[in-house]
C-alpha cells in the first residue's frame, strides 16, 4: 500500500512539474505562435495592428492565468500530502479542472490569431507560411540529429 501511495504521488508530482513546464512554454509552442514572432516582417496595417494587440494580449493573459492555476494546483497539491491520508481523487479532478480551463483559453487564443491571420494579404499569408515551412524543416532536422545521437 505504501509503494502504491508513493507511486501516485510521484506520478502528481511530476504531472504537477509537466503542467508547469507546459504553462511556461512560449507563444511559439504551437505552429500558430509562429505569427508572433512575425510581427516586424508582415507590414500590418492600422485594423491589423488593433487586432494583433488584442490577440497579443490575451495569449499573455492566457499564459499568466496558466501559470496561476498551476501555483494553485502545487499549493493544493502540498496542503494534501501534508495530510495523513491525501485526497488524490480532489487532486485529479482539480487538475482535470485546471486543464480544461486551459484547454478553452488556448482555444480562444488560437481563434484570435487565426481571425487576425484571415485578414492578412497574399503577401502576409505567405511570410507566415514560409516561417512556417523553415520551422519545420529545423524541428525535423533536429530531430534527425537526435535519432543520429540515439542510434550511437
Amino acid at each position: 500500500m505504501k509503494k502504491i501511495l508513493l507511486a501516485t504521488l510521484a506520478a502528481l508530482a511530476l504531472a504537477a512539474g509537466a503542467l508547469q513546464a507546459f504553462a511556461q512554454m512560449p507563444p511559439h509552442g504551437d505552429p500558430l505562435g509562429v505569427i508572433a514572432a512575425l510581427k516586424d516582417k508582415l507590414n500590418l496595417d492600422t485594423s491589423q495592428q488593433l487586432q494583433w494587440d488584442r490577440a497579443a494580449a490575451q495569449a499573455k493573459a492566457a499564459r499568466d492565468a496558466a501559470r496561476a492555476s498551476f501555483a494553485q494546483l502545487k499549493t493544493t497539491t502540498q496542503g494534501e500530502l501534508a495530510n495523513a491520508e491525501p485526497d488524490l481523487a480532489a487532486l485529479a479532478a482539480r487538475a482535470d479542472a485546471i486543464h480544461a480551463q486551459n484547454a478553452a483559453t488556448r482555444k480562444a487564443v488560437r481563434d484570435a490569431w487565426l481571425a487576425l491571420y484571415a485578414t492578412f494579404t497574399p503577401e502576409q499569408k505567405a511570410v507566415v507560411r514560409d516561417a512556417m515551412a523553415a520551422r519545420l524543416a529545423r524541428m525535423e532536422q533536429f530531430r534527425a540529429h537526435m535519432m543520429e545521437r540515439l542510434a550511437q
